[in-house]
């Protein structure tokens, strides 16, 4: 119930984090499904849900008038050059 009641709030508080949080959300399920599965549709859906999630984030928050990063600011900066830095090693197998 807790969990109903968390994204029900973060759905009426603000609709992009939501979003940004269900694109991560689906960028790692299918992470793990191309894991097990080793096909690379997964791997570059994957990798776009992350790639598109981490720039809205970084997007959205550099609006937002803070003195120094926030932590979503450096994961997502993290999370963006390691999707592009895979991107990169996946044209390796093509």
């Amino acid at each position: 119930m807790r969990i109903w009641r968390f994204l029900f709030n973060l759905i009426q508080d603000s609709p992009p984090r939501f979003i940004e949080v269900l694109m991560l959300f689906l960028g790692t399920i299918l992470l793990l499904i191309w894991d097990y599965n080793k096909q690379w549709p997964y791997l570059v859906l994957s990798l776009s849900y992350i790639i598109g999630s981490s720039l809205s984030i970084l997007i959205r928050e550099s609006f937002l008038p803070f003195p120094k990063p926030t932590l979503s600011q450096i994961i997502a900066f993290l999370l963006l050059v390691i999707s592009v830095y895979s991107f990169h090693n996946l044209s390796y197998y093509f």
